[in-house]
């Protein structure tokens, strides 16, 4: 029934017992689909090897820009080897976080388009993160041509025949216009648990302005946990609450909401 289009079974902060009951609650669950984000070499590895493991779950590969500082052209080879193995749908998470600046903001950037160039290579989906740089964020993902026309020429057409760039923007936290500037330059907009918090208006506004073809709903769990759940880990089961707030925010039943984003998240990672 649910697609969690981001997600992190390969948190490490988990014991080989906590992952093991995560996964044995989400084959349990409504979750039908999952997507397992790398933020660093050891984390898209692992997201890799539950690709392989488990039916339900596909794998994105990348670093994270609080860990660009470790980042090697070893460690860039790698990735691009990853990005080969058959489950493999994104290269993400990547992009500049601000707010932290726990790796220097030009390691960030130099990271950050080195791995765009890799993802426009290899013509793979992009994973985004962006926190307090919004604006830079959309500048290098244009400067470096994540949304050109050659670009777009790799994957089929977008829900309305436009062109489609799978750029997905995962946990927006921006500003309705600048969810929908993205739209019409061919990205994707993704929402989690903070869509179900009381006063955040901004999102709900996002949700409420970008068409539901545009939409994918995740977790980011074990982070970003829905009401009724906040101040406990998130898990991709919990995805349900802010799928059924997408779907009161869009008028629509909670299945037909979940089907959308379900059919949304397939199409962006070619599944």
């Amino acid at each position: 029934m649910y697609f969690d289009s981001h997600t992190h079974i390969n948190n490490e902060d988990y014991s080989r017992e906590e992952r093991e009951a995560l996964i044995r609650e989400i084959e349990a669950s409504p979750v039908d689909e999952v997507v397992d984000i790398g933020f660093d070499i050891e984390s898209s590895r692992m997201a890799v090897d539950h690709a392989r493991k488990y039916s339900w779950c596909y794998a994105a590969v990348g670093c994270h820009p609080h860990d660009a500082q470790e980042m090697t052209e070893e460690k860039l080879l790698e990735i691009r080897e990853m990005v080969g193995e058959d489950k493999v749908v994104a290269i993400g998470e990547i992009g500049l976080d601000f707010h932290y600046d726990i790796s220097p903001r030009d390691v960030q950037r130099e990271w950050f388009r080195r791995q765009i160039r890799l993802a426009l290579d290899l013509q793979k989906p992009i994973v985004i993160h962006a926190r307090e740089a919004d604006g830079e964020v959309m500048d290098i993902l244009t400067e470096e041509g994540a949304f050109s026309d050659e670009r777009k020429a790799c994957f089929p057409p977008g829900p309305k025949g436009e062109g489609d760039a799978r750029v997905l923007l995962h946990c927006f936290s921006g500003s309705k216009e600048l969810a929908l500037e993205y739209i019409k330059k061919g990205a994707t907009i993704s929402v989690a648990g903070p869509v179900t918090y009381k006063n955040n208006k901004k999102t709900v506004a996002v949700v409420e302005a970008v068409p539901m073809e545009y939409l994918l709903a995740e977790t980011d769990a074990p982070y970003l946990t829905p009401v009724p759940h906040r101040g406990k880990p998130n898990k991709s089961p919990y995805i349900e609450h802010t799928v059924r707030r997408i779907a009161l925010i869009k008028g629509i039943s909670e299945e037909e909401a979940a089907a959308a984003t379900k059919a949304n998240a397939e199409r962006f990672f070619g599944i």
